[in-house]
């Protein structure tokens, strides 16, 4: 638009910071650096920061600031635009099995761990588990919203699944989440994780797993549609290049498999509906949904309080970075065992979650400071909860009903807290974590 502007950036994201810009066509952004990390720093710290030098350049911060808020912009500095991905080899010139492994490995084309060498004649083979034609684009992927999109075609995808070990079978799986656009490695510095939760005939038919185990490295179609995902996210969408594309600052071991199972809707007590019939899809339909968020628990916690009660007095204690949804995930003889407690659905159930938990005091008041300052002055009901004190539970979910971030006007709230069932029913276990649900789509349409 033509006016000076400076960014502020911490030290920490220098070469990201130079490189997003030249990315974006704007090799000469003006950047102020300051001293890393400025996360829980006081305002008069902040202010020293202010006062002091650009760690990077070594100028007066405030000075560099006003330089370059007041300078006249160059010729270049008004150009904008991301600079186009060149087109890349559909083809690798010949080697050996161990050279070319090594090569994917020094590219980051992998996960870390050997793959299949996604050979023309696999690539054909796994093609045949879709009518869609190989050079039909699937959509584009990004590792977050600052970084460029990429597209790709079905071919490219086929290509990651042969590299994970995948069937032609599972293919419509990976086409349809490939088709979501989500990243399974998306660039936070709170290393993000992702789940994939599948649903109806597809699950039985490509034999994934949703009993004994399901969570765990004991599945062919979990494991490679997982891990798929991951190679997809990064040789399709441009992510997971620690520093630039990912910066999660300890990354996540969800990663590695993001969490992929089907559900176990055979299982499920009469009245408790799978996931996809919740979100509005057919129960005879294949449907794939994606969750983010950043960790789990597994609970193994004996108590003579109801389940329920166990259930929601673990959501109030649990903390996570802005937690404000939660999925929960129960054995099917933990539904069975609900249903009997008086939850005839999964979402009275989870209403009840939603309305029952409460909220730890300390954590309360240290994300309430208007409620707080009430409190201070006698402003019921803030000032009985006080007197409560700080190891109390203060009666305020934490699990709101809101529309998604971002989204449209009119969009209807999102359900804070989701409920699934799996496991093989050797114990009344549940796990617990903080993620929420992103998108479900169908994966029928690219059978």
């Amino acid at each position: 638009m033509g006016v000076p502007t400076v960014s502020m950036v911490t030290m920490a994201f220098d070469e990201l910071a130079t490189s997003t810009a030249f990315k974006k066509g704007m090799p000469g952004l003006r950047v102020t650096m300051t001293p890393h990390p400025i996360t829980g720093r006081t305002t008069e710290e902040s202010n020293a920061y202010l006062q002091g030098n650009d760690p990077v350049s070594g100028k007066p911060m405030l000075e560099q600031i006003v330089a370059g808020l007041r300078d006249k912009l160059a010729a270049q500095d008004k150009h904008a635009g991301v600079i186009e991905r060149g087109e890349r080899p559909r083809f690798l010139p010949p080697d050996t099995e161990d050279n070319l492994q090594q090569m994917f490995h020094d590219h980051l084309w992998t996960d870390g761990l050997p793959i299949i060498m996604p050979t023309e004649e696999r690539v054909q083979a796994m093609l045949k588990g879709t009518s869609h034609a190989p050079d039909e684009i699937v959509g584009e992927m990004r590792p977050s919203g600052p970084h460029e999109a990429w597209k790709f075609t079905v071919e490219m995808v086929a290509t990651n699944a042969v590299m994970a070990g995948a069937k032609p079978e599972y293919l419509p799986v990976l086409l349809a989440i490939a088709a979501t656009g989500q990243t399974s490695l998306f660039s936070s510095t709170s290393s993000f994780a992702r789940m994939a939760v599948v649903n109806g005939p597809i699950r039985d038919e490509i034999q994934m797993n949703s009993s004994i185990g399901a969570l765990g490295p004991f599945n062919q179609a979990n494991a490679a549609i997982g891990r798929a995902w991951t190679l997809i996210s990064k040789n399709l969408g441009g992510s997971g290049l620690p520093g630039s594309t990912y910066l999660g600052s300890t990354g996540n071991p969800l990663n590695y498999g993001n969490m992929t199972f089907p559900e176990a809707e055979e299982n499920l007590p009469e009245g408790w509906e799978p996931l996809h019939v919740q979100k509005g899809f057919k129960k005879d339909e294949s449907v794939v949904s994606i969750f983010s968020g950043w960790s789990f628990n597994t609970i193994a916690w004996f108590s003579p309080l109801p389940l329920q009660d166990v259930i929601k007095n673990w959501l109030t204690h649990f903390f996570s970075f802005g937690v404000g949804s939660a999925t929960i995930i129960v054995d099917p003889i933990v539904a069975v065992e609900l249903k009997n407690n008086g939850f005839a659905t999964k979402q009275q159930f989870a209403d009840y979650l939603i309305e029952k938990s409460a909220n730890p005091g300390w954590l309360y008041w240290s994300t309430h400071q208007d409620e707080y300052k009430k409190a201070k002055e006698g402003v019921e009901p803030f000032a009985t909860y006080l007197k409560l004190g700080e190891t109390a539970e203060i009666p305020v979910t934490r699990y709101v009903r809101m529309p998604p971030r971002g989204a449209p006007a009119g969009t209807p709230p999102r359900n804070p807290i989701e409920v699934l069932a799996v496991g093989g029913g050797t114990n009344l276990y549940w796990s617990g974590g903080d993620f929420s649900h992103v998108v479900s789509t169908s994966i029928d349409k690219w059978r």
